[in-house]
Parts: structure tokens; sequence; C-alpha cells
């Protein structure tokens, strides 16, 4: 009977661990349509702001904003890991850690590298073998184009002062609930358009001038950048959650259903060991 107690206790402990998945998936069912919503209306104004960045990057003179355009020999690299605050998300975390490695370890070998993160997670992960320079984790708390833009600002100071010469983020980028792409982007230096692509570069007319506008709109397009990039992997964090939470669900009752059958069986063999023992005394009571 003590086993089959025991097989009672997983059962309830496996069945309060299923409620529990499936309630942090509805929940991040719900927060993900919001977030998906957001970087949905937000994705063609930052794609297009960016496309017309490139396009008059090539126009960028010396006084006209080029210090964010400067291409440097890269000796400091400063890369911004965006990640999640909570775990519970699958691989979420663990794909930005291995991407930052990867630039360690290859496209940036022989180059001083520093992080800056946004989520706990990335600084968790990244503290023990990384420098970090510093972390914007309490961004979730209320994230704000006005919280990222403060960020995308430190950002723009380090490398116009010549402190970086190159900043790149890494993050999920959002395609669908199942499915986030682990993204490096260039933030900084701003980078032209590609010369090989077909598209026709714009013939802008510029008032009051040039340099006053691309002076305007080379911040604002950074840190719109970084705010898409920081709701990208918001969305992506909900859509890996409630993946993780679904799948945790359907192992939990998988399991339950197994444990279950194991309990039956067990009760089943008891109750006839009961009952076999029951008819072996009565026969040795009449054969006496």
């Amino acid at each position: 009977m003590a086993n089959l107690k025991e097989i009672r206790n997983r059962i309830a402990s496996v069945s309060s661990t299923m409620q529990i998945t499936s309630a942090m998936k509805m929940v991040s069912a719900a927060k993900l349509k919001k977030a998906q919503d957001a970087i949905t209306a937000m994705r063609p104004y930052a794609d297009k702001l960016t496309e017309l960045l490139q396009n008059l990057s090539a126009n960028l003179d010396a006084d006209g904003g080029s210090r964010y355009a400067e291409a440097r020999e890269v000796q400091k690299v400063l890369v911004v890991a965006i990640s999640s605050n909570r775990g519970l998300c699958g691989a979420f975390n663990a794909n930005i850690s291995k991407q930052c490695a990867a630039l360690v370890k290859d496209t940036y070998a022989g180059k001083q590298v520093h992080f800056v993160t946004i989520g706990k997670k990335a600084g968790d992960l990244l503290r023990k073998q990384q420098t970090l320079v510093s972390d914007h984790s309490a961004i979730y708390d209320d994230l704000t184009f006005e919280a990222v833009a403060a960020i995308a600002d430190e950002l723009m100071e380090r490398f116009s002062t010549g402190e970086y010469d190159r900043i790149e983020l890494v993050y999920n980028r959002f395609k669908n609930a199942a499915t986030q792409i682990v993204t490096t982007e260039t933030f900084l230096p701003i980078q032209p358009a590609a010369e090989a692509a077909e598209t026709t570069k714009g013939d802008y007319i510029f008032e009051p001038s040039e340099a006053e506008i691309v002076e305007q709109l080379i911040p604002k397009s950074l840190k719109t950048q970084l705010y898409k990039a920081v709701r990208d992997s918001f969305a992506s964090e909900h859509g890996a959650r409630m993946t993780a939470m679904h799948k945790a669900t359907d192992n939990a009752g998988e399991l339950k259903e197994q444990l279950t059958l194991t309990y039956n069986k067990a009760r089943q063999a008891a109750i006839t060991n009961e009952i076999l023992e029951i008819v072996g005394g009565a026969e040795a009571l009449s054969n006496a």
C-alpha cells in the first residue's frame, strides 16, 4: 500500500504542475497578442526609416552627422545582448548567450568585446565570462520608447566619443509564436544601403538643409531601431514561453496518464493478492 500512496502523491504533484504550466501558457498567450500587435504595427515604420537613413548615409558630409557613420578599424566592440528577466521560455535566453559567445570567439576574435545587457538572464549568463559595461533589466518594468531612447543615447555617446568602434545588437527576432530568429544587427556605425540591391536610391530635396535634417533623423532612427529590437525580443519571449508551457503541459499530461495506468495496475495486483490470500486461508480452514 505504501507503493500505491507514493504513486498517488506523484499523480497529485504532476496534476498541480500541469495546472501551473497551463495557466502560464494562457497568460503568455494573452501577453503575446498585445506584444505581437505592437511589433507588427511598428516594424514597417522602423524598416522604412532605416532604409531612408541608409540612402541618406552616402551623402553625409564631415559635419552632417557622419560621426555616427564613421567606419573605423575595429578594435573595441560593444555588444547589446537583449534577453528576458524571467526564465521558463525554452532556449530563448540560452540562444542569446550562445550567439554572444560566437561573436567573441569567431567574428571578433582578438578584439576587445564588452557587453551591455537588457534583461536579467543575459546578465546572469554573460557576467561569469564577459565584461559587462551596464545592465538595463529594469526597462521591462515599464517598456516605453522614452526608456529605450535613453539607452540609445548612451550607446550613441559611447560610439561618437570613440570609446567603441562598433556596436552590435543581439536579440531574438519575432517570426511567430513558435519561431524566434536569433539576430545580430549592426547598430553603429550606420551601414549604407547595399550596392547590390536592386532598389533605386531616392532623390531627396532637403528643406531647410541636408545637415540639419540628417542631424535630427539619425538619432531618431537609431532610437527606433533599438526600440524595435527590444519589442521584437519582448514578443519573442512570450511566444517562446507560451510554446514551452504548452509542451510542458502536454508532457505532464502524458506522465499523468502513465502514472494513472501504473497506479491502476498496482491497485489491481494488490486486490488480486488479497483475494488469493483470502481464498488460500479459506481452503486451509476447510482442510483442517
